[in-house]
């Protein structure tokens, strides 16, 4: 017998001993690393308020950021977005500032810099991306001269992805295949118009199948495998 079946299996046996749900009567009554797998990086199991988590499937879950939902699904928040800039992309950073503003469902917070006096992009780059390491904000962006400098220092704090983006077709692949959750711009070789095609595509892809997981679980390996502490 395999894991898939025996999984199965036990979960079987453990739901006929469970009371039956009056209000989800579909939801899971056992979470096991099974439906953890399914929902794939980051996604969201949903199970019934009285579910039992098998303590693998919530060691499982904790490594791929999975969410265990219990009961009815809470009302729908606004995706957070942390936003930074130096010197260099304070300008773009205010129109994208503008940009969220107009957007329904969204909420941001501006880590700075707040004038186009000289600072050090690292510095940003890094508060923006802690924040989304720390589940302060869903996703961040960082604007600086080129994004190529922000990206490399936002992707130093475990558990960032941050991709330099150029256009709407580099922002939604970084979404889809890579499922980054920073976004980095260059300040000096982006109007405001393109910068806006790249944020709304950013913002509006979420993240691919379960290929794409795959091949972004080993990058998440490769950082494990380096990390100091």
């Amino acid at each position: 017998m395999d894991d898939r079946s025996l999984e199965s299996l036990v979960r079987g046996a453990v739901e006929r001993r469970l009371p039956h749900d009056p209000v989800s009567p579909a939801a899971l009554k056992v979470v096991t690393e099974l439906e953890v797998r399914e929902a794939g990086l980051g996604g969201t199991v949903r199970a019934a308020a009285g579910a039992i988590v098998t303590a693998a499937a919530e060691d499982l879950a904790r490594a791929w950021g999975v969410t265990i939902q219990r009961g009815e699904p809470a009302a729908r928040r606004p995706l957070r977005i942390a936003l930074g800039a130096d010197h260099a992309g304070f300008d773009l950073k205010e129109e994208i500032k503008k940009l969220l503003e107009r957007t329904a469902g969204i909420e941001f917070e501006d880590l700075g810099t707040n004038s186009n006096l000289t600072v050090d992009y690292p510095d940003f780059a890094q508060a923006v991306a802690e924040a989304v390491a720390a589940g302060r904000a869903d996703l961040g962006i960082i604007v600086d001269g080129a994004g190529i400098g922000s990206a490399i220092a936002a992707n130093k704090v475990p558990g960032i992805r941050a991709a330099m983006c150029y256009d709407a077709a580099s922002a939604r692949n970084s979404r889809e295949h890579n499922f980054a959750n920073v976004l980095t711009l260059g300040g000096r070789a982006l109007d405001a118009a393109r910068m806006r095609e790249i944020v709304r595509a950013f913002l509006d892809t979420p993240t691919g199948e379960e290929r794409h997981a795959a091949r972004v679980r080993k990058i998440m390996a490769i950082e494990r495998k380096y990390r100091r502490g």
